[in-house]
């Protein structure tokens, strides 16, 4: 391993008691951004954060918190059953990408955006309604695959009808099973279009969960395991990509050192 060739953002992770699952990072930042938002919201008898599943599945991480929340919104580009999700208190058909206007600006404490990037055709667009949505000092949780892991970007670059074929096979349920694009998937990008949104404090990190992803059947999922093995000590080349983003509050700026950390030594 040449340490020199990787982002120094990675250096220390997997962080010091934070199991290396996609599930222990996203419920980590989703514990900070709760805390934050209560803070800001200050004491109350009763729960007073709003929240948003942006691209939400049939399971949600923000479910944990359900007891915290006031108001539980999701969004996705198609609706679900009814009945499907019954944590929810709203649903709203809305395209990330295109729907600016889904929902008034600073409507959200914490949003959480799960494995949606890669299905983003305009991810700018899509990072700009999320930052528009979120009150200040708001925060952006989300999870998404890494295309500079060799096995994601070769199925990612696979032409559509071929990808379209084998989806069903490598994905946990045949329902899980969307068109990609992959057009803002690596840490260099995402941090980019982040910072370009308005985001500040971008917290980046890399975990392999291509096993778990891939798991399926029993030979994709041993596929999976072997690509997280290839990559565990190249964190910017681990399959999946956790952010935390903060929408800027009052007179809140980026730390410009942070920034340069964020972006020192990252591989082209």
């Amino acid at each position: 391993m040449v340490k020199a060739a990787e982002p120094r953002r990675f250096a220390d992770h997997p962080r010091p008691g934070v199991p290396s699952t996609t599930a222990a990072l996203v419920g980590a930042a989703l514990d900070d951004a709760m805390a934050a938002a209560e803070t800001r919201a200050g004491a109350a008898d009763r729960p007073a954060i709003t929240v948003l599943d942006a691209g939400c599945g049939r399971v949600s991480h923000l479910k944990r918190y359900r007891s915290r929340i006031a108001r539980f919104v999701g969004a996705d580009i198609h609706a679900p059953a009814p009945g499907a999700l019954p944590h929810l208190d709203e649903f709203a058909t809305v395209d990330l990408c295109v729907d600016g206007d889904a929902f008034p600006p600073a409507t959200f404490d914490v949003i959480l955006s799960s494995f949606t990037v890669e299905h983003f055709a305009d991810p700018d667009a899509a990072f700009r309604h999320l930052e528009r949505w979120l009150r200040p000092g708001g925060r952006l949780v989300l999870s998404t695959v890494n295309r500079r892991h060799p096995f994601v970007r070769a199925y990612l670059g696979l032409p559509d009808a071929v990808r379209r074929r084998i989806q069903p096979l490598v994905k946990a349920t045949a329902a899980d099973a969307h068109p990609l694009v992959g057009a803002c998937n690596d840490p260099a990008a995402i941090h980019e279009a982040l910072r370009t949104a308005g985001f500040v404090d971008i917290r980046i990190e890399t975990v392999g969960h291509l096993a778990s992803a891939w798991r399926r059947r029993r030979p994709t999922r041993l596929l999976g395991r072997m690509g997280d093995l290839l990559t565990a000590r190249w964190p910017s080349r681990r399959s999946t990509i956790v952010v935390s983003a903060t929408a800027p509050d009052d007179g809140a700026a980026e730390d410009a050192a942070d920034a340069e950390v964020a972006l020192a030594g990252l591989p082209a």
